[in-house]
């Protein structure tokens, strides 16, 4: 297992992180199970794992916290904050008020003193980034978290969030976790770059891009839509669905590939965001101890030039042939009226 810092931290972390958010309900609801899964991660050098408050409404973090008895001390923690939890106002976003509850019940679901990375799950507009930054800041100061960071924001994101701890003394995000994979490269643009720039820690997740690596769905063969993740989002998966046969010819050429290589094609995913010079660790989310050990025997692979060159020819860099699940999209896009002036305005202009 390799170790990188984690931005300018100077946390050493795993070059894979394990994700736990098919622990508890979501996939494996073994909590035996599961603890066994994590401390086989453990044993092979991962020292980095990575979960929320909303995977599986908290179980996912109990499971960890249980875990790690005994081991606490050897793991960089890492949770999230920003989905809803339970009904009511006011029990999610990025506000001062909800942080300061949710990382109390983060804290006592896995049952430790301190986060190492505590991370805003998705951006938030109604709140002032500068509240967020603050309270985060306070947290660190009072020394139940480490460091902190966020997960999905856009480039612009990240630019204003430093620019307003610069501009007012507070502490910066130190971290981004955005989706990541040879068959969706967007965040190459602009997302990668200015992480590089302002010394961000990058760690990626969905290097199996939402299951199409998982060498599960190959061009010509039927595709079962019943199980795994086709049996949640069976459109991103169905060879019928407009996109859904690029992806597949991707794969394909990507498939034999990692024939080529002596690899099978989740080692040569995982190990593609690691060629990255701004990623630090790839998460990797196994529901099983199989799926575990199949990702672990591939952390040595390390891709040359020839390799990444023929990747760039099979999937161009900065392209996305799908959208990664759980992606933040902006209110530009999701809402009619932050893209239209008023009718009577269009028609006065007229």
């Amino acid at each position: 297992m390799r170790y990188r810092v984690l931005g300018r931290t100077g946390i050493e972390v795993s070059t894979h992180c394990l994700g736990t958010m098919m622990f508890g309900s979501m996939g494996n609801p073994d909590h035996e199970d599961c603890a066994r899964v994590i401390n086989t991660a453990l044993d092979a050098g991962i020292n980095f794992v990575d979960t929320a408050d909303m995977y599986a409404a908290g179980e996912s973090e109990q499971i960890v916290g249980k875990a790690l008895k005994g081991r606490r001390d050897d793991v960089v923690l890492a949770t999230k904050v920003h989905f809803p939890l339970g009904e009511g106002r006011n029990r999610s976003g990025n506000s001062r008020r909800w942080i300061v509850r949710a990382v109390e019940d983060s804290l006592r679901r896995l049952d430790t003193e301190w986060i190492d990375l505590y991370q805003v799950h998705r951006p938030d507009h109604t709140t002032d980034v500068e509240e967020t930054l603050s309270v985060l800041g306070d947290l660190v100061t009072a020394g139940k978290i480490r460091a902190f960071g966020c997960s999905a924001f856009p480039a612009e994101d990240l630019v204003e969030a430093h620019h307003v701890a610069e501009r007012r003394g507070l502490m910066r995000l130190r971290t981004e976790q955005p989706p990541y994979s040879i068959l969706a490269r967007g965040i190459e643009r602009s997302v990668l770059p200015t992480a590089q720039r302002l010394g961000m820690g990058v760690l990626t997740w969905s290097p199996l891009a939402s299951g199409y690596m998982s060498g599960a769905y190959r061009e010509g063969r039927p595709a079962d839509l019943t199980t795994g993740r086709a049996r949640h989002t069976p459109h991103r998966f169905d060879p019928a669905v407009p996109g859904n046969p690029e992806k597949l010819a991707a794969v394909e050429q990507l498939a034999l590939l990692a024939e080529e290589l002596g690899r099978t094609l989740p080692e040569l995913a995982v190990a593609f965001p690691l060629a990255h010079p701004a990623v630090t660790s790839v998460i990797i989310g196994p529901r099983t101890m199989d799926q575990l050990t199949s990702l672990i025997e591939g952390a040595g692979l390390i891709l040359d030039d020839a390799a990444l060159d023929r990747i760039d020819e099979i999937v161009a860099p900065g392209t996305d042939l799908y959208r990664a699940d759980g992606v933040w999209q902006p209110q530009s896009l999701t809402e009619k009226a932050h893209r239209r002036r008023p009718a009577g305005e269009r028609a006065a202009a007229d």
